[in-house]
């Protein structure tokens, strides 16, 4: 019997209603009406709830876009349960056979983060498998996407992670004047199939698995574990943000532990608060040594 898992995000009209196992292996998808799901039986079933604005279904999740009328809180649990019960009873989530020819559009929505100098811009579409942060154009030579983006004379950082870009501007500017442009050039880029990021071009990303696996199995026990935290704690925190903490060393003499802060967690203003009150009392707590101490290298 399949249990739906309904998340949040941080645009508060979107909620992901995720199953234990992906349902679209062979793309995005997006319908903004009920003339639009020949191919997803299940989201024209969703179109009958009259607050549904658009459905999009990624990977292992429907995220499903409402109208103002109601509030998610009122309302996600009988969703959850209507897909719970279609899919128990053998409905169809997706007709992909059918689907694979079809030029499905790029959809890009705006998150807010922590950070009042980053914007979020959220895609439909998986971007990147690795992380990447450019503080100026001269360093966008693996992402195409980032170096027209920084043809815009208002953005300072760029930042790319999984299905999303993580866009810091000049104060001399406001959201509310460029967020529209930036989301509109974001979208059709992808559109239009364009390279967003070339990771055989990442010189800091490991060219392989194997590299990967040899780098951690060189450290020593203590950084493994910390690294183990940072990904399976931390990370996914603070990507739902628009940022990243990358590992950097752990002086077991000192019991300091460094990390790098990217996207919205660079220069964010709770950024020390959330070393020093978040992460830092994880450590020790899981590490059971009161004495580590997290510091950011670019903090």
């Amino acid at each position: 019997m399949e249990k739906i898992n309904i998340q949040p995000t941080q645009n508060p009209s979107i909620v992901k209603f995720e199953f234990s196992d992906f349902i679209a292996k062979n793309g995005n998808y997006e319908y903004k009406n009920i003339d639009e799901t020949a191919s997803s039986p299940l989201a024209k079933q969703l179109f009958f709830l009259p607050f549904v604005k658009t459905v999009y279904i990624s990977g292992n999740f429907i995220a499903v876009e409402k109208y103002s009328i109601v509030e998610w809180g009122d309302v996600q649990d009988e969703v959850a349960s209507q897909i719970e019960d279609f899919v128990n009873k053998g409905g169809e989530i997706l007709k992909e056979e059918a689907e694979t020819t079809k030029k499905v559009p790029s959809t890009v929505y705006v998150e807010s983060t922590p950070n009042p100098a980053v914007l979020k811009f959220v895609s439909n579409k998986r971007l990147t498998k690795t992380p990447a942060e450019f503080k100026n154009i001269d360093e966008t030579l693996p992402s195409p996407l980032a170096k027209e983006l920084f043809k815009f004379p208002f953005i300072k950082e760029v930042f790319i992670d999984e299905n999303y870009v993580s866009i810091t501007k000049y104060a001399v500017t406001e959201w509310d004047e460029i967020t529209a442009e930036i989301r509109s050039f974001i979208k059709v880029f992808i559109e239009e199939g364009k390279t967003v990021i070339d990771e055989s071009l990442l010189q800091k990303a490991p060219q392989s698995e194997k590299q990967q696996e040899a780098y951690f199995d060189s450290l020593d026990s203590t950084s493994q574990r910390i690294i183990n935290i940072l990904e399976e704690y931390v990370k996914p925190a603070v990507a739902g943000d628009g940022g990243n903490i990358a590992f950097d060393s752990y002086d077991e003499k000192e019991k300091r532990v460094k990390v790098i802060l990217q996207g919205a967690c660079s220069g964010c203003p709770s950024s020390t608060f959330t070393l020093k009150s978040g992460i830092e009392n994880m450590l020790k707590d899981m590490l059971n040594d009161h004495d580590i101490k997290v510091e950011a290298l670019n903090a």
